[in-house]
């Protein structure tokens, strides 16, 4: 009888050390995920932040450059497109949908660029403070955005190699944790942009 009553007690140690492993495991990533969640926010806030500066952007340039109304559309366009996004953290597991939102902020940032080059053919726009404080607010809002955008693909690295990694690979996949999908830069953004006057 004492023989029964260890190897029952040892079972249920074993069985006890298992499950706490497993609870640890996914109160790990639960944390993990949170995290990446909490970052991609953050990404978020900083495009947003972006969109309320365009509109006075736009509207100020174009007191000084009315003909170019191909470029304010462009910006306006883009801009609306990124607005019409819904953007959850179940998008990080799309990479169809993540895909198209990087499209769209590839977007904002291509007609950015090009108004950019049309306040540059306006010394009067270019010496005027509201103009230049605006420009000085995108500059770090774009700033802010690379920064964030590091910061998530630090977070989603550290996630993506623990759901990998064995054991937790195993419990990640019974659990229904997936890979997620890192912020890629845009083709052709190791070729310096061509700006002409």
């Amino acid at each position: 009888m004492k023989k029964g009553w260890i190897v029952l007690i040892a079972v249920l140690v074993i069985l006890i050390l298992f499950v706490g492993k497993i609870i640890g495991v996914y109160n790990g990533l639960v944390e993990l995920d949170e995290n990446t969640n909490a970052a991609w926010a953050q990404v978020n806030n900083q495009y947003q932040r972006r969109a309320d500066l365009i509109p006075n952007l736009v509207n100020t340039v174009k007191g000084y450059a009315a003909h170019e109304k191909e470029t304010f559309e462009a910006v306006t366009n883009a801009r609306a497109k990124v607005g019409q996004m819904t953007i959850t953290p179940e998008i990080l597991n799309n990479p169809q949908a993540f895909k198209q939102f990087q499209a769209a902020q590839s977007e904002i940032s291509s007609a950015l660029s090009r108004l950019m080059v049309v306040s540059e053919r306006y010394p009067e726009l270019k010496a005027n403070q509201n103009f230049m404080a605006l420009q000085d607010q995108l500059e770090g809002t774009e700033n802010r955005i690379a920064v964030e955008r590091k910061r998530f693909n630090e977070m989603i690295q550290v996630y993506n190699k623990r759901i990998r990694r064995f054991p937790t690979s195993m419990i990640a996949g019974m659990l229904g944790f997936e890979r997620k999908y890192y912020f890629e830069a845009e083709t052709g953004a190791e070729q310096a942009p061509e700006v002409q006057f």
